[in-house]
């Protein structure tokens, strides 16, 4: 029996993946293609964990689309942690057929992210990738994925612009999903908000644009890390539909979600530290709150006319929010049309507005229930004058609203001209 191709080496030290030097540059695969200044265009990093029952289909279905694609131009690398199920060992059994296969076991670290990065620092490629070695990322998206990055920095495939989706997930799950974003577009807008999909764990990226970059990945969620570090500059996104397991079992547990809370605040403190406070939108800020100031108005006007016993004589919480509520639809309509209106216009249709509508009407709504409570308590127990517990109730929530409606309600992902989709 013949001895097995020999596997990649881990890397260790430092967490950085380096511009590729002259003396590592490599003739191309196919030698008859013309050389050029990477020895392959793409090298494609596949972190595996007990993955045994997919890893020979999924380099399979590879191979066949990059053949076509990129003959001899690309390398797929298995990046293994020491699986109990041999995935390793499955893959390098495919070595001999498979020259473009490249295959590490790694013994002392542990993760996803990690793995990915290890994969990249003996990669060869000019552009890097990455993709779950369980099926659920249809390889076929890899052609999409090649064409977006021919105009980008980074080019992601997205659950979330045209033709994406998932494709069997509970109501819990989705939830769990979006809450995640969410949260992410809180603590690290600049970055979560740059793209629609940041959880996505497929996706490319050229190496100029992480080369050199010291990275600190932690969890699952490696794009967090180049986008939070990395010099992107263009992006693209294409859409596809997340798929359920074919076999093994989801590694998704709350640790995980713990791990990606503390990514966000590790990313968090570097850019105060490394790149500055973002900058604030002034301008917006103002006509928000000169939108606000009009809502002011409608609602005290309308909890006057519901609530005072010489008109209708309303309950207080019933009248507040009925107040509340035509004071939203008042607000939303102007800052669609005058506050975000440079971003309204690119997101054009009545089902994008109603979309809008919602996400701002719900997070109004939350500060509402602020707003409730606190005139209550003012009112009721401390005896304040009806108006001026409004008054001070308003004020409250007020960076409530600005804030969560500034990252959430009008934003624009930032994906390059003809790919993609705004959100």
């Amino acid at each position: 029996m013949p001895f097995p191709p020999s596997l990649v080496h881990p890397p260790t030290g430092i967490l950085q993946v380096p511009a590729l030097p002259e003396e590592q540059i490599f003739e191309p695969i196919d030698r008859s293609s013309p050389s050029n200044s990477y020895p392959v265009h793409l090298s494609l990093v596949i972190p595996t964990y007990n993955e045994g029952q997919a890893i020979q289909s999924m380099i399979s279905q590879l191979t066949r689309l990059l053949d076509h694609a990129i003959p001899g131009q690309y390398e797929l690398i298995v990046v293994d942690d020491n699986s109990p199920d041999h995935t390793w060992e499955l893959a390098q059994q495919m070595m001999s057929d498979y020259p473009q296969l490249r295959v590490m076991r790694r013994q002392e670290e542990r993760g996803l992210s990690t793995a990915v990065v290890r994969g990249w620092q003996v990669a060869r490629g000019e552009v890097l990738g990455v993709i779950d070695g369980d099926l659920q990322h249809p390889p076929e998206v890899l052609l999409k994925l090649l064409e977006a990055i021919q105009g980008a920095d980074l080019a992601v495939a997205s659950r979330h612009v045209e033709g994406g989706g998932v494709s069997d997930w509970g109501l819990v799950r989705r939830l769990l999903s979006r809450g995640a974003q969410v949260l992410g577009l809180l603590i690290l807008p600049q970055v979560v908000g740059r793209v629609t999909d940041p959880m996505s764990g497929y996706f490319m990226v050229r190496r100029s644009a992480i080369a050199n970059q010291p990275l600190s990945p932690l969890g699952y969620k490696i794009l967090l890390e180049v986008l939070g570090r990395g010099e992107i500059r263009q992006l693209a996104e294409v859409g596809y539909v997340f798929q359920e397991r074919q076999s093994g079992e989801s590694k998704v547990t709350w640790k995980q979600y713990v791990d990606y809370l503390r990514h966000l605040f590790r990313l968090r403190l570097a850019r105060f530290k490394g790149k500055g406070k973002p900058i604030v939108p002034l301008t917006r800020f103002i006509r928000f709150g000169l939108v606000g100031l009009s809502g002011v108005f409608v609602d005290m006007v309308f909890l006057y006319l519901l609530s005072d016993p010489a008109t209708l004589g309303w309950g207080l919480t019933r009248s507040k929010i009925v107040a509340s509520e035509l004071a939203i639809v008042n607000n939303f309509l102007w800052n669609d049309r005058w506050t975000f209106g440079d971003i309204s216009t690119q997101q054009k249709g009545w089902n994008k507005r109603l979309k809008r509508f919602l996400k701002f009407n719900l997070i109004c709504l939350a500060g509402l229930v602020l707003n409730v409570l606190l005139l209550n308590l003012l009112f009721n127990v401390f005896g304040i004058n009806r108006y001026v517990a409004n008054l001070l109730a308003i004020a409250a929530v007020t960076l409530w609203n600005f804030w969560l409606n500034l990252k959430l309600s009008w934003r624009v992902t930032d994906v390059g001209e003809g790919v993609g989709s705004r959100e």
